[in-house]
């Protein structure tokens, strides 16, 4: 069955469609950390091979090895990078499991030596390979070798936040899909002003975990049946597009928008409470110890 475009800028665009003032879809945006630098990266094996490919077939063979080598340092870089910014954007986080961007560098330096092994021969090489692992080192930094957040908040609170982030985070993408299944683009417009709300939930939960017994209902319980009608809505929405279905469904985004967006609130104000009685009771040693507080 033929459907009629719809979008920002068509006749009878609802007034919150995406791109206005109104849609918080962007709100959470953040600049992606992988920039030129990471890219640019994955050119210089293939300008390496391009280079050694009219010498002797040893030497490219060996160029050709350091070469994968190279291009296995830059995708370890680039997502190392993007585990360093996630980890920096945190103020509760999991140092990462895989070193990557330190296994970058030591892939960088075994690369481009074995590569300059025929060029400068052994102590060349080695040369080459320390000073392009000492570069990259300095280019990129290290990889955090510490948890960040643990000891205020314990380990085992901070793994059970993590985990109920990441089921959370499943349940909305799963929303996702099943609203792109449907191909509506106001419901994709308030599915993306509701993400963006849980968002912030999220946000609070993963800076302090000691959050995640106040929001366990909202994260789990409510963004479950939210998956369930979501996916229910893109049934019913496909065989009936002029149905009761996108009414209904649009009001429970609403409600559900409002609802886990009064609960953030309240998470911020009870976390601005617990921060107002520890000025207080500071204030009151202070004191105690003779020290004049205004």
């Amino acid at each position: 069955m033929a459907k009629r475009f719809g979008g920002q800028y068509s006749p009878g665009a609802p007034a919150n469609s995406p791109g206005t003032t109104a849609d918080t879809g962007y709100a959470q945006a953040r600049r992606s950390p992988v920039g030129a630098r990471v890219n640019l990266l994955f050119f210089w094996p293939v300008l390496l091979l391009a280079k050694s490919y009219f010498g002797p077939p040893t030497q490219f063979l060996t160029t050709l090895v350091g070469a994968m080598m190279l291009v296995l340092a830059a995708w370890l870089t680039r997502e190392g990078v993007r585990a360093h910014a996630a980890y920096e954007a945190r103020k509760v986080a999991r140092r990462p499991a895989i070193p990557r961007k330190i296994f970058a560098a030591i892939l960088t330096g075994l690369g481009l030596g074995l590569a300059g092994y025929a060029a400068f021969g052994l102590a060349g090489a080695v040369l080459v390979g320390l000073l392009g692992a000492g570069l990259h080192s300095m280019a990129f930094g290290l990889d955090p070798l510490r948890n960040k957040g643990f000891d205020e908040v314990g380990a085992f609170q901070a793994q059970r936040a993590e985990h109920a982030v990441a089921e959370a985070s499943a349940y909305l993408d799963q929303m996702a899909q099943a609203v792109q299944r449907a191909g509506d683009p106001e419901v994709q417009a308030q599915l993306r002003r509701f993400q963006a709300v849980v968002a912030q939930m999220l946000q609070t939960v993963q800076d302090d975990p000691r959050d995640l017994s106040a929001a366990r209902k909202y994260l789990g319980v409510y963004l479950m049946g939210a998956r369930d009608a979501a996916q229910k809505f893109a049934d019913l929405h496909q065989r009936n597009p002029d149905g009761q279905a996108k009414p209904d469904f649009l009001q429970l985004l609403a409600d559900l928008e409002a609802g886990f967006g009064a609960k953030t609130q309240k998470l911020l104000l009870a976390d601005h409470a617990d921060l107002t009685v520890e000025i207080e009771v500071l204030r009151a040693r202070l004191q105690r110890e003779g020290v004049c507080v205004e």
